[in-house]
C-alpha cells in the first residue's frame, strides 16, 4: 500500500448535554490535517441546545436518541456508539468524547499506523495534558480506573468491531464501559 493511501475515517462522538464543548471537539476534527473523514454525532437526548449546535456543522451525519436505552450511562453510550457505527462508512473509526479534542494530526498518524501495522485492528494513543486536570486513583473494590484510556484514545478498524460487535450483549455486561 502507497504511504499516501487515505483510508476513510470515522469518527464518531456520543452527546448529552455539551452544549458548552462538543463545538470546540467538532472543530478539532474539522481542522485536521487530513481530509478523508466524517463525522457521526449521536446525540443520546440532550436538553440543552446542543443539538442546534452541532446542526450548524452541515457535513455532520446526526442521530438523535428520543428515549433512554439503559440507566446506566455508560451503557448509553455503548448503544449510541454502536447506533452511530451502524450509519458510518469509514474502514477506520475514532471515537472521540463531546468534551475532547484530537491533535490536528491524529487522523493522519491513525491512517498512517493502520497502514503500516495491518495485523493490528485497534490502537490507544496517549491523551495529552492541557490543564490542571489530574487523575487520582481511587480506591475502589475491582476498580480499574485510572490505567484505562479515555474513550477518545480509541480508534480501531471497521472489521475489528463487527466482530465486538456479535458479542455486545448489555444484559451480559451492565457494567461495560467503552474505555
Amino acid at each position: 500500500m502507497s504511504d499516501n493511501k487515505k483510508l476513510k475515517i470515522s469518527i464518531i462522538t456520543v452527546v448529552k448535554n455539551k452544549v458548552n464543548t462538543i463545538e470546540r471537539s467538532i472543530k478539532s476534527v474539522i481542522n485536521q490535517n487530513y481530509s478523508n473523514f466524517e463525522i457521526v454525532v449521536f446525540d443520546d437526548c440532550s436538553t440543552d441546545n446542543s443539538i442546534n449546535l452541532i446542526k450548524k456543522f452541515k457535513k455532520i451525519k446526526l442521530i438523535k436518541n428520543h428515549k433512554k436505552k439503559f440507566v446506566s450511562g455508560p451503557l448509553n453510550q455503548v448503544y449510541g456508539i454502536s447506533k452511530a457505527f451502524n450509519v458510518c462508512k469509514g474502514e477506520l473509526i475514532c471515537l472521540l468524547d463531546s468534551d475532547d479534542r484530537f491533535e490536528k494530526n491524529k487522523l493522519k498518524e491513525i491512517n498512517d499506523f493502520f497502514l503500516k501495522n495491518t495485523l493490528i485492528n485497534f490502537v490507544v494513543n496517549f491523551p495529552q495534558k492541557r490543564s490542571n486536570f489530574n487523575l487520582k486513583r481511587v480506591q475502589v473494590d475491582n476498580s480499574i480506573w485510572p490505567s484505562i484510556f479515555p474513550t477518545s484514545c480509541i480508534s480501531f478498524r471497521r472489521s475489528f468491531f463487527l466482530k465486538f460487535k456479535k458479542k455486545l450483549i448489555p444484559k451480559n455486561f451492565p457494567n461495560l464501559e467503552i474505555d
